[in-house]
């Protein structure tokens, strides 16, 4: 097990990402994926209040809804450890004190929970005072709401002026961090943040653990995304252009295939070719060589994927317990640091 810095508490060194529950998952499958994680050792699941409002028909909350169903059916809630965020839902844009509070509490009610264990700031808001913020998300963490505070897409700048502030004014910090980091995608993180976590006892709970699937080796056809790209684009999360809708390319696999074409390099390239002759000499899946190359980073405590389906997880969770040689660790550092 991972500790979440000075928090106490203890996950599973993988975190379930619940961004595909009430979008490419149903609840049925949804709850067969929280089953089959659970059954292979894992308690901490992260979530958003804003999941999937990017996805037409949606309102936001999807995921805790379908969350809450599960826990509330199987009875297991004191076992597991829940993260959500606030700032993004329609209906609670921002970080003001009053938007945090009421976000909670309806994200408490589609979760049927008392309390959350990790609450983060989902992005920043610069319009509202961070002393208000912070007072806010104290105020729910004194009342029993919330266990501990986290970040989440936070540049050092800002991690920095919250800790001062947090000093100043008498309130604890955070003790999460999640960043958007991964082998091909280590700066800003490893420049500008990790310097920090480390110095104030903070750990990373990375999400895009796996590049969006592109660390899966399932997207390699630069020509074909390339072709494309100009026909597909994220507006405000919102899949759109020619190929929406097109039968035989559901809008889930759209979305997937134009985050993961964003790492296309030939930089980026290499380091999947790395992962997968590991992967290969070693007899394991690709995400699984991925996955514990991070968790293996100074400072990470448990890194965070999805998984649309049952047969997803085994490679997911064998990161949990999959060491890399340390030649096997040096290989990836060094290709990946190629990546500007």
């Amino acid at each position: 097990m991972a500790r979440l810095g000075h928090s106490g508490i203890e996950v599973f060194p993988f975190a379930l990402g619940g961004n595909t529950f009430g979008w490419t998952s149903d609840k049925a499958n949804s709850h067969r994926v929280l089953d089959a994680y659970v059954a292979g050792g894992g308690n901490f699941i992260d979530t958003a209040d804003s999941y999937s409002s990017f996805v037409p028909g949606n309102s936001g909350g999807e995921s805790e809804t379908i969350i809450g169903s599960w826990l509330a059916s199987r009875k297991n809630r004191e076992a597991i450890v829940i993260g959500t965020k606030v700032s993004d839902h329609p209906k609670f844009r921002g970080l003001a004190a009053a938007n945090i509070t009421a976000a909670l509490d309806a994200s408490l009610t589609r979760l049927k929970a008392d309390h959350v264990d990790v609450y983060y700031a989902h992005h920043d808001d610069p319009k509202t005072p961070l002393a208000e913020t912070i007072g806010a998300f104290d105020a729910l963490r004194k009342a029993g709401k919330i266990r501990t505070v986290g970040l989440s897409n936070y540049t050092g700048a800002r991690l920095a002026e919250w800790l001062e502030v947090s000093r100043r004014e008498g309130y604890e910090p955070p003790t999460v961090l999640q960043p958007n980091y991964n082998l091909v995608t280590r700066q800003p993180f490893e420049r500008d943040i990790a310097p920090i976590l480390a110095h104030e006892g903070i750990v990373a709970v990375p999400y895009f653990a796996l590049a969006s699937g592109f660390l899966t080796g399932k997207y390699r056809d630069v020509g074909k995304y390339r072709k494309i790209a100009p026909y597909l684009t994220l507006a405000g999360g919102i899949l759109t252009g020619k190929y929406r809708g097109k039968k035989g390319f559901g809008e889930g696999e759209a979305i997937r295939q134009v985050l993961a074409s964003r790492n296309f390099s030939q930089a980026g390239l290499a380091v999947v070719e790395v992962v997968e002759d590991i992967a290969s000499a070693r007899g394991v899946e690709m995400p699984t060589v991925a996955i514990a190359w991070l968790r293996g980073r100074s400072g990470v405590a448990a890194p965070i994927a999805s998984a649309r389906t049952v047969e997803q997880l085994p490679a997911l969770l064998a990161s949990a317990e999959f060491d890399l040689t340390a030649d096997e660790t040096a290989a990836l550092d060094e290709v990946s640091a190629r990546i500007g």
